[in-house]
């Protein structure tokens, strides 16, 4: 019998996997909705409180930082509690953060509260990925991907327009109320659908030097790389200090966690796998391709074509469509033929979606552009899926949270730092040119999107390294069929 005629069986999902499922992504939705609809509130809160833009953009920066602090101990959290308690706790964190935010009285306390938020985010996504991993036993890992995938997806569709409907209409304040009925509902949903935890023989060790040299490390690096757009390049002291301390303590860390011989925070040895390590460098510049040209799109509308945020988010939604139509097509594919082919397509597809952006003026057509944002919608909607479960594939049960951990971490690096460079990018375009000249403007976005386009094309180069891990099973199946 030859490699090409056996067909892998189709599994389904069990029934408690699909009820984990639904459960989880429901909590999901809060922090997803919470940090788009936030985005179009700044501006509104900024202004009502008679704050300046240096002290403002702390509502979001506190709660990125605190994201980036707990994320690592997160893998932790999981192997020690269990995904089902730390995820029930993370939510427990998110709720209180919201509902003070919503009766915060000051700027300071308002940041503060967004830090208590950050902090629930930051525990909540990595429990629930190595939670539907675990109980699915690795298995049909590219369905599982895009179910995950769904609140991310829904996130940058309604959160944008909700936002700009609550802010237009109500306080702002009433941004964390839709919060508080999502988690209200969550918890008790996860106490009932999610199975017990099945807690590893041998209690997690809380890793107390490996944290206070990654958790630091991974902030200071997040912090430093937002502040390259509000300072206009690596130059300023705001920049390369927190860079340079966050490079140095991830260092240590490494040498650290490679000689240490209790378990570390973050285990490195996953890097081993060729497979994993160009996974994640394929999420960090995924990460560079999603958030930076996400940033610049409503900008773009607002900014050159002179729509409200409302409508700008309004003609975002064709790309959230597009990454809903390829979700469960990536996921399918990826589980059936491995990984490598669903990346390239995705890319070519998010490449071409960009290119109109990339030529953009003052008066293109605008179902044209929102064309080009459903094609560029279908690539994103495979990319995340596939390079997931590229990272995921054939670990151990014990290794999970671990994958889980640094997967998120090299993501939101890489979503922090496209972010970044493409705003800071369009800033310098514009040096020397009024807000007032429309043209200019718009060039200085086509160049970030060049930006944009370019980082894509670059990684087309790793996702030619990845494993064609299903066709490497279906000949180990034909030899034992033929030793048969």
């Amino acid at each position: 019998m030859s490699a090409d005629k056996v067909k892998p069986a189709k599994e389904k999902l069990s029934p408690v996997v699909m009820r984990a499922a639904v459960v989880i992504l429901i909590g999901a939705l809060a922090p997803l909705f919470d940090s788009t609809m936030m985005n179009v509130a700044i501006h509104t809160i900024g202004a009502e409180m008679k704050i300046g833009t240096s002290v403002i953009q702390w509502i979001t920066t506190g709660y990125i930082l605190a994201m980036g602090l707990v994320i690592p101990v997160s893998g932790w959290a999981t192997k020690r509690f269990g995904c089902k308690r730390t995820y029930i706790f993370s939510l427990v964190i998110f709720l209180a953060g919201s509902v003070c935010s919503m009766l915060s009285w000051n700027i300071d306390s308002l940041i503060i509260f967004r830090v208590l938020q950050g902090a629930g985010a930051g525990l909540l996504m990595p429990a629930l990925q190595t939670e539907l991993v675990q109980l699915s036993g690795g298995k049909n890992l590219g369905r599982i991907m895009s179910f995950i995938s769904i609140p991310a997806l829904l996130g940058p569709i309604l959160g944008p327009v909700l936002g700009g409907i609550i802010v237009s209409n109500l306080s702002w304040r009433a941004i964390f109320w839709v919060n508080i009925p999502i988690c209200i509902v969550a918890i008790p949903l996860a106490l009932w659908g999610i199975p017990q935890d099945k807690l590893f023989d041998k209690k997690a060790t809380f890793d107390v030097i490996g944290i206070l040299l990654l958790s630091p490390a991974f902030s200071l690096l997040i912090y430093g790389i937002a502040q390259i757009a509000t300072h206009g390049g690596i130059t300023s002291s705001a920049v390369y200090i927190p860079l340079i301390i966050g490079i140095v303590l991830m260092a240590l860390y490494v040498v650290y966690a490679l000689n240490t011989r209790r378990e570390p925070a973050l285990d490195l040895r996953l890097f081993k796998s060729v497979n994993f390590s160009t996974s994640n460098i394929l999420l960090a510049l995924s990460g560079i391709i999603t958030n930076g040209a996400m940033l610049i799109q409503p900008l773009y509308y607002q900014e050159a074509r002179g729509v409200s945020a409302l409508n700008a988010g309004l003609w975002l939604i064709p790309q959230g469509i597009g990454m809903l139509l390829t979700r469960s097509w990536a996921g399918k594919a990826a589980d059936r033929d491995g990984s490598r082919n669903v990346v390239l397509f995705s890319l070519i597809a998010v490449a071409v979606g960009t290119l109109p952006f990339a030529f953009a003026g003052t008066d293109t057509n605008f179902i044209f552009l929102a064309a080009a944002l459903l094609v560029r919608g279908a690539g994103l909607g495979g990319l995340f899926i596939a390079i997931m479960t590229s990272a995921l594939a054939g670990l151990e049960r014990d290794q999970v949270p671990h994958a889980s951990t640094a997967t998120r971490i090299t993501n939101t690096i890489g979503g922090a730092f496209g972010t970044a460079i493409l705003a800071t990018v369009a800033q310098h375009q514009m040096t020397g040119h009024s807000p007032s000249d429309l043209h200019a403007v718009a060039h200085s976005f086509n160049i970030s999107f060049w930006w944009s386009i370019g980082f894509t094309v670059v990684a087309l180069i790793p996702t030619l390294f990845l494993t064609m891990r299903k066709k490497v099973e279906l000949q180990a199946a034909d030899s034992q069929t033929d030793e048969r």
